[in-house]
């Protein structure tokens, strides 16, 4: 069932209205929050925190936008958050040493993830390289080719300028190309 979050009901209120929330974004939770993280008991344990903050503060939800943007962005923070009491993200300049970003260069006519994926039947391998990409450009790629957000929704679930979300999903796709060759 696809509960309509901007409806007339008191969400806060209708435990039953939350439970089909978790019902439908349950698992898109969980497999964003593994997808980060690698590790299965983690990302159960972030997908219940996810649920729980997203309980606690549904009274600090704006009603004028996307609801699973909102979510999306409370899965992020609390993934992050876990990231940072492990200290195993690192939130430093992408360029290298010499302030080159090689990225830039990355012609817009090459394969996207999934098309390669598709094409060579590449899915364990593509988990394993994503597990292998810092987190900032990981989160980005999976939530662009698996949650199929918008770069726009993503610089939002983020809290990030659409340009730098834009351009660590180029940095992302490079990464993962060259990994894939």
């Amino acid at each position: 069932m696809n509960l309509n979050i901007n409806s007339q009901i008191n969400i806060s209120s209708d435990e039953t209205a939350f439970s089909e929330i978790v019902d439908d974004y349950l698992k898109p939770i969980y497999n964003f929050t593994y997808r980060l993280v690698g590790d299965k008991d983690t990302a159960e344990d972030l997908t219940q925190d996810t649920f729980v903050k997203a309980w606690k503060n549904l009274d600090r939800f704006d009603r004028s936008k996307s609801f699973k943007t909102w979510l999306f962005a409370i899965a992020k923070n609390t993934t992050y958050d876990w990231f940072k009491k492990k200290k195993e993200i690192s939130f430093s300049c992408f360029s290298d040493e010499e302030g080159n970003n090689p990225i830039e260069n990355i012609s817009s006519g090459e394969d996207l993830p999934d098309e390669i994926l598709e094409r060579s039947g590449l899915a364990e391998e593509m988990e394993k390289v994503l597990q292998k990409l810092p987190v900032h450009y990981r989160a980005i790629l999976l939530l662009r080719y698996k949650e199929e957000f918008s770069l726009h929704e993503i610089a939002e679930i983020l809290d990030e300028p659409y340009n730098t979300v834009k351009s660590r999903h180029q940095r992302g796709l490079g990464k993962l190309r060259e990994a894939l060759a």
